[in-house]
């Protein structure tokens, strides 16, 4: 059995309150999730001790002893990135194999300075969002892409990952600047190297699914209309890295897009503005 550690800044969240029924679905006893540390106690939610009876999980009282006990690391804490730094110190200079969950970081900085840490230790890793593993996905063509236009839910804060990584999976990691040009949405205007550009736009949760259209230079279109299978086949990537150790995400990728996102911040603050990425 190989066992997982969770290290979260509070574990009453949605990843920590799913992934082990997720992975046990696929795998049964091949992992069990049984170390956890947090940060806090969720305000108004489980206690630490309360997650940890809950699940059937050993309580830690410092990141250093679920790195010390586990055999791969999950380091959690989706929706506080900011945390991301200080929780992964330890668990990346260890050697283990390491997950960090979405959103990998607030800036292109802090995400250059996580990736240098497990790059000095020769710790594997890596860091994506799910909708990187949907069918469709996979069978988009990459050959020629001139221009996306893709559409989602959620707020850009905390969702705009799940829109900007798909692009960058399929437009490259080369990308100069980012405009905010919604009225009442948040929608931005992405340009990439050779002045292929993509538009993405956040609905908040109006009913809208993840999907795009896929434009080419002859003229050609590739029309996604939803994104499916994306958290059955991303548990399935997640552990077949717990064992191999291979990477599904490559980290130039993941600090292109977190300096996308960094951008976007400042562009949404000044709407019409070209802001450098």
């Amino acid at each position: 059995m190989i066992k997982i550690g969770f290290i979260d800044y509070f574990l009453d969240e949605w990843h920590a309150n799913n992934y082990p029924k997720f992975i046990a679905q696929q795998f049964g006893d091949e992992f069990k999730v049984a170390y956890a540390y947090a940060e806090k106690d969720k305000e108004g939610g489980l206690t630490t001790d309360e997650w940890c009876e809950k699940n059937g999980v050993e309580r830690c009282n410092t990141i250093a002893e679920v790195v010390e006990k586990s055999d791969c690391i999950i380091v959690l804490s989706p929706d506080n990135p900011e945390r991301h730094l200080d929780l992964c110190r330890e668990p990346l200079a260890s050697g283990k194999r390491v997950y960090v969950d979405k959103t990998f970081a607030l800036t292109k900085d802090i995400a250059k300075e996580i990736v240098a840490i497990g790059e000095a230790n020769n710790t594997p890793f890596f860091s994506t969002s799910a909708l990187r593993f949907s069918n469709e996905l996979a069978e988009v063509p990459r050959e020629g892409i001139c221009f996306i236009n893709s559409r989602g839910p959620g707020r850009f804060d905390t969702y705009a990952i799940h829109q900007i990584e798909p692009i960058v999976v399929l437009m490259g990691s080369e990308v100069k600047r980012i405009m905010s040009v919604g009225s009442g949405y948040e929608t931005m205007v992405i340009e990439f190297s050779n002045g292929r550009r993509a538009v993405m736009s956040h609905y908040d949760w109006k009913g809208i699914d993840f999907e795009m259209v896929v434009n080419y230079e002859d003229g050609s279109i590739y029309k996604v209309p939803q994104m499916t299978g994306y958290f059955d086949n991303f548990i399935n990537k997640l552990c077949t890295f717990f064992k191999t150790g291979e990477t599904f995400a490559d980290h130039a990728e993941t600090i292109s897009v977190m300096g996308i996102i960094e951008a976007g911040n400042k562009a949404l603050a000044n709407p019409g503005v070209w802001v450098e990425v």
